[in-house]
């Protein structure tokens, strides 16, 4: 499955200094798969440090080696982190495609002296590493790992804490298990984790089930207020203002699945979320059946990603963005209507 495991083997055959990065915002398969992959190098006998382009969730700050990670904040540890970026001896670069999504780290990774290792599954990687394993089929880079980890020979080094990391990646990733990524061989795996004795049930109840009361009543004053319909086009979005954030006090990782709230509805194909961030507006999109969400993210948006669910960025202030993203439809309308045309299409009028 992977060319490279001997190339990564030789590599690994003498202890190194190691860092491990992921991309900006990290979510459960970006953290998780960095945490199991660092934990098995340290049982091989390399110094390893997980360095994050910024901060993640706090329903993620139960993994395994949570506590080591080095969170870079320029204002305030910009030195550490340059020093532990030059003198490493591997670089492995997890769950992106291309240096930009590291932020200002991205330079400092380019620059390194290192041997950079990409280990993703996001489509059209940027050609910066050294060793490559990099399968947009595959449904989480967590499977990756622990693919890796096996073709290595050492899938008895898997433990508890590695597995309920590798398996949040793969469960979140996966949607649940219910996207079209959820493949034989990821039940075999997640078959495999078991043995490690993971708790299936506490995994989903601290990434799924432990938000805070402002965040649900943040969670439906976005679904009742914020949330467009636009049948004709099989869309619906969601676009939330500075003032919005700040009014129900938003941490790191409160918008994160808005955007599938906007594709639950029956017979949208096509959604997207807005949120100013003030120095830019994120996006991500979401999509069901053959429309690509990253084919029309890295058109238009500056974005990329997977088949049915890309981010992109936006410039423009809010209400710009948004226009322009309504400007766009019309020209996808044929594509959205035929998409899943089996599926029933939405027939109540767009909502104010």
């Amino acid at each position: 499955m992977f060319p490279s495991v001997s190339a990564l083997q030789t590599l690994l055959a003498q202890p190194r200094q190691v860092v491990i990065t992921t991309h900006h915002k990290p979510d459960a398969d970006a953290l998780g798969s960095s945490l199991a992959w660092a934990t098995y190098l340290k049982k091989k006998g390399h110094s390893v440090t997980v360095v994050t382009p910024s901060d993640y969730p706090a329903f993620l700050n139960w993994m395994e080696g949570n506590d080591e990670v080095v969170v870079y904040e320029p204002l305030h540890n910009d030195r550490q982190v340059q020093d532990l970026v030059r003198r490493a001896d591997v670089i492995f670069c997890l769950d992106f495609n291309c240096l930009a999504r590291i932020n200002e780290l991205g330079e400092y990774v380019r620059a390194a002296p290192a041997t950079k290792v990409l280990i993703d599954h996001h489509q059209r990687p940027e050609s910066f590493a050294d060793l490559s394993f990099s399968d947009p089929t595959a449904a989480a880079t967590a499977e990756l790992i622990f693919e890796i980890i096996r073709a290595l020979g050492d899938q008895a080094l898997l433990d508890q804490g590695m597995g309920e990391a590798l398996y949040a990646g793969i469960m979140t990733d996966t949607g649940s298990f219910r996207h079209p990524s959820t493949s034989r061989n990821v039940h075999l795996i997640i078959a495999e984790l078991l043995d490690t004795h993971i708790d299936l049930a506490a995994v989903h109840r601290r990434i799924y089930d432990s938000h805070s009361e402002i965040r649900l009543r943040f969670l439906g004053y976005v679904l009742h207020d914020k949330l467009v319909v636009r049948p004709e086009f099989r869309t619906a979005y969601i676009a939330v203002t500075r003032d919005e954030l700040r009014a129900y006090d938003s941490k790191t990782g409160d918008t994160e699945g808005l955007v599938n709230y906007a594709l639950s509805i029956e017979g949208i194909v096509f959604a997207a979320v807005f949120i100013d961030r003030g120095s830019a507006v994120k996006i991500s999109f979401r999509s069901v059946g053959d429309f690509s969400v990253s084919d029309f993210s890295r058109a238009h948006f500056e974005g990329g990603g997977h088949h049915n669910a890309s981010g992109g960025i936006s410039h423009e202030p809010l209400d710009a963005t948004v226009n322009r993203f309504l400007g766009l439809l019309p020209d996808y309308q044929a594509r959205l209507v035929s998409t899943l045309s089996t599926a029933p299409v939405a027939v109540a009028p767009p909502v104010a």
